[in-house]
C-alpha cells in the first residue's frame, strides 16, 4: 500500500474516464477507485508514493480540465484509511459505532483520515457517493471513548458536514450490516 492517497473528481464521465488513464499512466500508482458516482460525476482514486501520487494528480488536474469538480491530496495517510476506501478493513472486535456523514467525497476521506489518527478506532468503511447521492460517509469501531474522541476530531474543521452520532452499543444485527 501506499504513502499518499489523492483524489480527482469530475463532472463528466467521459472525462473522467480519460482522466483515470492519464493518471495511472503518469506515475507508479495504485487505482483504488474509478467510477461514477452520483448525480452523475466521476471520480478517480489513487495511491502510492507522496511523489507517484502527486505527479499522478498533477496529469489528472491537467488532463480534467474545467471539468473538475473537486481534488484531494493527503500525504501520509493513516493505514486504516485505504482498505476503507477498498472495502476490505477486516474488524476484528466489535464496539461502539461512530457516523460521520458528508455532503462531499473529499470531506469523508479527509474525516477518515483524522479520526484514524485521533484514537485507537478500527475504521470500518470510507462510502463514497454510490447511490448515496454524491455524498460520503465513514463508519468506525472502538471502544466508546475512542470512538467520541475520534469523531470529535474529525468533526473540527470538518467541510460540508452533515451529521454524526455515536452508537455506545449497537445491536449485532446493526453491526453485522455495517460489514
Amino acid at each position: 500500500m501506499g504513502h499518499a492517497i489523492g483524489m480527482v473528481e469530475l463532472n463528466s464521465i467521459a472525462r473522467g474516464i480519460e482522466t483515470c488513464d492519464f493518471m495511472v499512466k503518469a506515475a507508479q500508482v495504485e487505482l483504488l477507485r474509478s467510477t461514477t458516482v452520483c448525480p452523475g460525476k466521476y471520480i478517480v482514486i489513487v495511491a502510492g508514493d507522496t511523489g507517484d501520487v502527486k505527479a499522478s494528480m498533477a496529469e489528472g488536474k491537467r488532463c480534467g480540465g474545467e471539468c473538475i469538480v473537486d481534488t484531494l491530496l493527503i500525504p501520509n495517510v493513516h493505514p486504516q484509511l485505504i482498505p476503507a476506501i477498498s472495502m476490505t478493513s477486516q474488524v476484528t472486535e466489535h464496539g461502539a459505532v461512530g457516523v460521520l456523514e458528508f455532503y462531499s467525497i473529499a470531506s469523508a476521506i479527509m474525516a477518515a483520515d483524522v479520526a484514524a489518527k485521533a484514537a485507537n478506532i478500527t475504521l470500518i468503511e470510507v462510502r463514497i457517493g454510490y447511490a448515496i447521492g454524491g455524498k460520503g460517509f465513514v463508519t468506525l469501531t472502538g471502544d466508546v471513548g475512542a470512538v467520541r474522541a475520534a469523531v470529535s476530531a474529525a468533526e473540527k474543521g470538518a467541510e460540508l458536514l452533515v451529521g454524526t452520532t455515536v452508537i455506545p452499543r449497537p445491536d449485532p444485527k446493526l453491526f453485522e450490516a455495517l460489514l
